[in-house]
């Protein structure tokens, strides 16, 4: 079923890389050579595949290994030169083949070797600052009511919290994956017979090219807020914001939030789209949201276009889910899909590990988000004191190591005042030392002036957190939602969830 490797010549490769790509060992007599698959994990590489090398921690040794198991050839840059250790090795003749940037090369490398398979899938992609799991769950759930009311298989996604194309299912690492893995999850869903794919598209992934050439059928642009600034991201908020931009090119539809900080940049920008559609709770919004009403449950709320005014709900909590909420549907309206599919689809969703409420002892509620940089806490704090006025806040948080570190700061400054104490514990330290993201984070809580607490275990941290608070307080457990997984120097190393922790807490 669906699609099929069209095997190329390694010469096609070659022309595709461009005019500055050239071949540096071997002779002319390989460009014949068949292409069997493309790779950058040496541990995949087999007989004809074609090696890439790449990667912050690349080594020669992973190209060396890629010969060994058959490769038909390598490409490098400047940055991840093999030749010398493959010649030393025996493989003088093996075909390499320099590139001046290996990003765009991998790239161009998947389009050809995946050529034909993009066009069996409709691919619908957000970014923001924040929102993007939550938006994107919501137009998983709009496109699998439209799915089954058509008698077609359940969507695909690909997120920062699941992947799931028919075939794999698994909890995510990255928010979005690396070109070929992308590929490889598209490959399976038209396999699977699937036609929808919705994913999280990350700054990084825009940046560095992970997504080039993909031409979402629908680009959703949600808000822009400072994050992700550091050495190793962006080096400030022009080229992150540039970065974000990039979602527009080559797409069908630009879906872009009339509520956003610099709209009107950002509807320029989509100008590179075929069709703009403005959602919002603006009334000059294509997609218009209004008469939002709280609910024990959720939030309900109307909806008009220019075909129909209804009636929407969501079973998820927080005034600002509205904004992605009226995302999804602006995207399943661009496509088509039935006002009672999005209805239906709104009304069911739920987004693992966002904004799950639980009922602790002495009246005390927890609330366990995925909530991590400026602009999720600023929405989440303001939904908090409307939701549970005079109600005390007790706030669980930990940073990631390695990367955006003014969140430190921001974090601890939006936290530290709302909230009587502030647990500090391990989130994601990386190859950082988790005691200096400790210290760093609980130094802005004092400057602040709040209480913060130092529990490096994040279990013992969630746990004291819930039974130390006062009665009737709402407890914030944020940052790592249902998340299996803590990335401890370059391993994930399996972990109880926060949501785990704070069920059995609850019920002991």
């Amino acid at each position: 079923m669906g699609w099929q490797a069209d095997l190329r010549p390694l010469g096609e490769y070659i022309e595709a890389f461009g005019a500055e790509a050239r071949l540096v060992c071997g002779t002319e007599e390989v460009l014949p050579r068949r292409v069997r698959a493309v790779t950058y994990d040496s541990r995949e590489a087999g007989e004809g595949s074609l090696f890439f090398c790449k990667g912050a921690h690349f080594s020669a040794d992973y190209a060396l290994a890629a010969a060994k198991r058959g490769a038909v050839g390598y490409v490098f840059d400047e940055k991840s030169d093999p030749t010398a250790l493959l010649a030393e090795a025996g493989y003088a003749d093996l075909p390499g083949i320099f590139v001046p940037d290996i990003r765009p090369a991998i790239s161009q490398a998947a389009a050809l070797y995946y050529k034909g398979l993009r066009e069996n899938l409709t691919i619908i992609g957000f970014t923001g600052t924040k929102g993007k799991s939550t938006t994107t769950y919501y137009s998983r759930a709009i496109l699998d009511a439209w799915m089954k009311r058509e008698g077609r298989p359940a969507s695909a996604v690909l997120s920062g919290i699941e992947n799931y194309d028919g075939v794999v299912c698994e909890e995510s690492h990255l928010t979005t994956q690396e070109v070929f893995e992308l590929y490889k999850h598209f490959r399976n869903a038209v396999s699977s017979g699937i036609t929808h794919l919705t994913m999280e598209v990350s700054s990084q992934a825009l940046k560095y090219g992970r997504t080039r050439g993909l031409g979402f059928d629908v680009a959703g642009f949600l808000n822009i807020g400072e994050d992700h600034i550091s050495d190793i991201e962006h080096a400030d908020l022009e080229d992150y914001f540039t970065s974000k931009l990039k979602i527009f090119e080559g797409s069908r539809f630009a879906c872009v939030n009339l509520g956003a900080d610099e709209a009107a940049r950002v509807l320029k920008a989509a100008g590179a789209a075929q069709q703009t559609i403005t959602f919002g709770q603006q009334e000059a919004a294509d997609v218009y949201g209004y008469a939002t009403v709280p609910t024990d449950a959720g939030v309900a709320f109307r909806v008009r276009t220019r075909d129909w005014d209804a009636p929407f709900y969501i079973s998820m909590g927080g005034l600002f889910n509205v904004d992605n909420a009226l995302a999804a549907i602006a995207s399943a309206h661009a496509l088509g899909a039935p006002v009672e599919a999005i209805q239906e689809g709104l009304a069911q969703a739920k987004a693992s590990g966002r904004m799950e409420l639980f009922a602790g002892p002495d009246g005390k509620t927890i609330l366990v988000d995925y909530a991590h940089n400026k602009m999720s806490y600023e929405a989440l704090f303001s939904s908090v004191a409307e939701e549970y006025p005079s109600r005390p806040v007790i706030t669980l948080f930990g940073c990631p190591g390695g990367k955006a570190q003014a969140r430190r700061r921001e974090l601890s400054e939006i936290a530290a005042p709302a909230s009587e104490a502030v647990y500090v514990t391990e989130e994601d330290p990386g190859e950082e030392p988790p005691e200096k993201i400790a210290a760093e984070i609980l130094g802005y809580i004092k400057e602040a002036g709040g209480h913060g607490i130092d529990i490096a275990d994040r279990t013992e941290a969630i746990t004291r957190a819930i039974t130390e608070a006062p009665a009737g307080a709402v407890v914030l457990v944020l940052g790592k939602g249902r998340e299996t997984r803590q990335k401890r120097g370059t391993a994930y190393v399996p972990v109880e969830s926060d949501v785990q922790i704070v069920q059995r807490v609850i019920t002991s």
